[in-house]
């Protein structure tokens, strides 16, 4: 018998880890790519990324309450479209998110000790993974920590940059160096930010009354998550402008200092090193969740869908996990992964929305689940916004999502022609 994890997480803890994972990965990471992409046109991007990730959000929230098990799409896909889709959103999930690991592992190491930046990365690394081995709730207490510390650093960012003589509104205005392909690609880096919310669905087994709490979490999550990326960029656009944002490799410490205010460049460094940490803690989460789900199945080592008998949490999956990130965050850099993995996270929404429009039909075996016209439709435009938003990623992004995908299909091939020998 399969050993279940603890449902101990109600609508706050889960809206935290949502909100612990999208604050800190986007504001300090995907602002400056971004505004390179869309120039004057990143708060159109902006919002083009919110209304995807609505639609998402839309379908995920609804899958979750359906199928309330750790694993996320893996789940949706699996059950909804067939193995093979399940695998393939697994797959681009915990592929992509590794990278995603890596990448807030080196912006805390690059944030807190520059000239050490591998070495705090794996120490961070291996830190979180020994707090998410204690169990879900030391892991949801760290992030309200977190999420509490950030916040307000960002709130102090924003009031003392409207509130400087050097934010210009005009500069918010769209102007000839935006087009629509640019748009697109900020709109696809900004959804990198927004996809935390994907933390809630993935612990789905962990959650209390699943198909009253994700449905709610999801969308507040989001909605603060939107509301503080706004806040935010428009307080940075305001004084650096599209230009001097999409150049800088700082852009919020590049903001302050703009505005006047250098004392306040180490607190905002502070700050992006612990809203990485937060990102970084929430997507450990779910990446050994979703490879718990596909060890269950056999898609993974057998042994990765263990269950701590005292701490009720997947520890060898945990411990994986947090040992691929580590030697990934030793070696590699930060260029490509946030397109990187947001191609891969595209590929797995896509699949969430297909699976979502599946749901009129009721689920498979189960008595017919009755879904409004609006989460039929926000399912709809959810697939054609992730696709679209997918291939106007960078090249470079876009071949190596496509690779790394193909890698994974021709696996799962193989696994399948072992099984029918």
């Amino acid at each position: 018998m399969t050993r279940e994890l603890r449902r101990s997480l109600g609508v706050f803890d889960a809206v935290v880890i949502g909100l612990g994972s999208m604050v800190g990965a986007g504001i300090f990471a995907a602002l400056a790519p971004a505004a390179r992409a869309a120039g004057s046109g990143l708060l159109l991007g902006l919002a083009l990324a919110a209304v995807v990730a609505y639609c998402n959000a839309m379908s995920s929230a609804r899958l979750a309450a359906v199928y309330p098990a750790s694993g996320g799409t893996y789940v949706y896909g699996r059950e909804r479209l067939g193995e093979f889709w399940g695998y393939l959103a697994g797959w681009a999930f915990i592929v992509g998110k590794t990278a995603s690991c890596a990448a807030m592992a080196l912006t805390i190491g690059a944030y807190a000790w520059p000239e050490q930046a591998h070495a705090v990365a794996v120490a961070a690394v291996v830190a979180l993974t020994a707090v998410n081995y204690g169990g879900v709730q030391k892991s949801a207490f760290l992030t309200r920590l977190i999420v509490s510390v950030v916040l307000a650093v960002l709130a102090a960012v924003v009031v003392v940059l409207l509130g400087s003589g050097s934010a210009e509104f005009g500069r918010l205005e769209p102007t000839g160096d935006t087009s629509a392909a640019g748009v697109l690609q900020a709109a696809g880096l900004l959804f990198f930010a927004f996809a935390g919310y994907a933390r809630i669905t993935t612990l789905g087994e962990e959650v209390r009354d699943p198909a009253r709490t994700i449905p709610r979490a999801v969308p507040l999550a989001l909605g603060l998550a939107l509301v503080v990326y706004a806040c935010v960029a428009v307080a940075v656009l305001s004084v650096l402008g599209a230009g001097a944002l999409g150049e800088a490799t700082a852009p919020l410490a590049d903001a302050v200092r703009a505005a006047g205010a250098p004392w306040l460049v180490p607190v905002v460094r502070v700050g992006a090193a612990v809203a990485a940490l937060g990102s970084l803690l929430a997507l450990i989460l779910g990446v050994s969740r979703t490879t718990l789900a596909m060890a269950r199945d056999g898609h993974l080592p057998g042994a990765l869908a263990a269950v701590h008998p005292r701490f009720q949490v997947p520890h060898r999956a945990e411990v994986a996990v947090g040992a691929v990130v580590a030697v990934v965050a030793a070696t590699a850099d930060l260029r490509g992964a946030i397109g990187f993995s947001s191609f891969g996270v595209l590929v797995y929404y896509t699949i969430a929305n297909a699976s979502a429009w599946t749901l009129s039909s009721g689920p498979r075996g189960d008595a017919p689940v009755r879904v409004s016209r609006t989460v039929k439709v926000t399912a709809g435009f959810g697939v054609a916004g992730c696709l679209a938003l997918a291939f106007s990623l960078p090249l470079s992004s876009m071949l190596t999502g496509a690779a790394v995908l193909a890698l994974g299909a021709a696996v799962y091939a193989a696994r399948i022609r072992r099984r029918h020998r």
